[in-house]
């Protein structure tokens, strides 16, 4: 019996002993790729978990997948929505009302009526065509009963502003469901962490994207995350240039159904999740920066760093809400 006592002992001893194992995990998802570290003392790999969580969020919201929730929705079918579906309509419904409809995932129609021409000019787009389109914009329009999307017939519903946001957070809770503490989920540039580094026993260090138009990665600051998510949009990798030599973000108003005409190259915010970081990164694009500079005064839970190009056609930048240095 002491024996078996003593075995117990040192079972649980050595199990306290063990030093968290820092484990990566990569691989592509959404078009884009995923890089995940997290630390555990069984040293699990949960790839096999994460493809599964990344297939059922596809199922439900990919517009590139013609079967998905969100494509049969579009197509007219009234069908029963997941948990997920669910979870992203209703956050974009509250980032609708605050943000007073910059942020609106029903202009999905008119941001694929917009196709980029060859060496990114502007066609001329018929504006017949974008006004007939307009008329089903508007998220005020769709509800959700009895787990059914109601919804206009012509609505086109398009979460790709959101939902890469979500699927960080979605692995992010996973993890915490294991009793991971320290971790950190990337997916295409948008990040969530919790904890630290333990390896260098720091905060996790990420990198803000400078806007380099030649597609090259330099940063413009490396901040510490700890126990917060970011999300970053940016207009330097997808616009349009017309024959004076304006540049329009892939960011389409919602207000006109037209590209917007900005000087704002990124914007990147911090909030505690990843999904509410990802769309206000995407409504601050849409909105300009005066009223930015407004809504955030009356939003301090949101962090928001803006680089931009000013008359001189020189790079600025804008912190604000402490966003960290």
């Amino acid at each position: 019996m002491k024996k078996i006592v003593y075995l117990f002992l040192i079972v649980i001893l050595s199990s306290c002993n063990q030093e968290p194992k820092n484990t990566k995990i990569s691989g592509p998802v959404f078009g884009t790729a995923y890089n995940i570290q997290y630390y555990t003392t069984d040293n699990l790999n949960y790839k096999t978990q994460f493809d599964s969580l990344f297939a059922v969020i596809n199922e439900s919201m990919s517009t590139y997948i013609s079967d998905s929730k969100i494509s049969r929705i579009n197509k007219g079918e009234i069908i029963e929505v997941d948990e997920h579906f669910t979870r992203v309509f209703n956050n974009a419904k509250k980032i609708y009302r605050a943000t007073e409809g910059a942020f609106d995932p029903t202009i999905g129609a008119v941001v694929n009526a917009w196709d980029f021409g060859p060496e990114g000019k502007i066609i001329n787009i018929d504006s017949t065509t974008i006004d007939s389109l307009m008329k089903s914009v508007g998220y005020n329009r769709v509800g959700l009963k009895n787990n059914k999307l109601i919804k206009n017939s012509n609505s086109f519903i398009d979460f790709n502003a959101i939902a890469k946001g979500y699927g960080v957070d979605v692995i992010g809770e996973f993890l915490e469901s294991k009793n991971v503490t320290d971790y950190l989920v990337e997916i295409g540039g948008e990040i969530r962490v919790r904890g630290i580094n333990l390896d260098k026993k720091l905060p996790w260090r990420v990198g803000v994207d400078d806007p380099n138009f030649n597609e090259e990665q330099t940063y413009s600051k490396i901040i510490a995350l700890e126990d917060e998510a970011m999300a970053t949009s940016g207009t330097y990798r997808k616009f349009k240039i017309d024959e004076n030599g304006n540049r329009y973000a892939h960011i389409i108003d919602t207000k006109t159904g037209y590209p917007s005409k900005t000087n704002i190259l990124s914007v990147s915010v911090l909030a505690e999740d990843c999904m509410t970081a990802d769309a206000y990164a995407t409504a601050f694009q849409a909105m300009g920066i005066d009223k930015v500079k407004t809504f955030t005064e009356r939003h301090p839970e949101l962090k928001v760093f803006i680089i931009f190009e000013n008359d001189e056609n020189e790079f600025e930048t804008l912190a604000l809400n402490n966003f960290p240095e």
